[in-house]
């Protein structure tokens, strides 16, 4: 699940440590992570890596951050995401106009099922209206408390509902440029960028919120495009974004 050449996190165990001890790391995994309550103090830490993204590099907002977390701690996310893909995907629990992080789905399928609504809307010589919406800092406003009881009403055991709770309370940042790390912060709020839980933590988020969206909406994780054929009663995609927009304004 993790590459050999994944990068260190704060806690310096590299992937090639367990790769090369075999079946041998699956006893002392197994009593560390899901049978214990409390997440490891280690892996609730993360070092931040500002990645350039283009423009002027002298500008804080050219940059988009990586954060570096523990791989043991992500080998046990991929073994709690794969439990959660595979309770949300029994009980087709998922918006079905969400493409992002899911099986069978991507960002092509996204693309495609828009392309083809524009085509059957052109095709009936009709008009489509159609607002394109990202989802700006949506990782870091999404609070706990509401999220887990999200989770707990979908069919998630409550066991792996606590171990989410462990997972993102407590947790800590800093920033790496070089050698050189920032002071350490607290993280109170949103779910952890670049986890392998994030995403889906993400999702599970915004699930009820489009759902209330009598407008058509497909979106790739936090991108999306709401849109409606226009049957002279445009008002209709209006009250959607309103509503979609006090959904969003609740996360923060």
């Amino acid at each position: 699940m993790i590459g050999r050449n994944k990068s260190v996190g704060p806690d310096g165990i590299p992937s090639a440590t367990l790769k090369m001890g075999g079946e041998a790391m699956i006893l002392f995994l197994a009593r560390s992570r899901l049978a214990m309550v409390h997440y490891q103090v280690d892996w609730k830490k993360a070092a931040a890596v500002p990645i350039h993204k283009g423009g002027d590099r002298s500008s804080a907002k050219n940059y988009r951050p990586i954060s570096l977390t523990s791989v043991v701690g992500k080998s046990m996310e991929h073994v709690i995401a794969e439990y959660l893909r595979q309770v949300w995907d029994d009980s087709d629990w998922l918006y079905e106009g969400q493409h992002g992080f899911r099986t069978g789905f991507s960002c092509k399928s996204q693309i495609i099922t828009v392309c083809q609504d524009i085509s059957d809307t052109l095709d009936e010589s009709t008009r489509l209206d159609a607002i394109i919406i990202d989802f700006s800092k949506a990782f870091d406003l999404v609070p706990h408390d509401r999220l887990l009881k999200k989770m707990a009403d979908s069919g998630v055991d409550l066991r792996v509902v606590v171990w989410i709770r462990e997972f993102l309370s407590g947790c800590s940042q800093r920033v790496r440029v070089g050698t050189h790390y920032s002071e350490e912060v607290r993280v109170l709020s949103g779910v952890p960028q670049g986890s392998v839980l994030g995403p889906l933590l993400f999702l599970a988020y915004v699930n009820d919120i489009l759902r209330n969206i009598d407008s058509k909406i497909r979106l790739f994780t936090g991108d999306c495009i709401v849109y409606r054929i226009n049957l002279k009663n445009v008002e209709i995609l209006q009250v959607d974004l309103d509503s979609l927009g006090s959904g969003l304004k609740k996360t923060k």
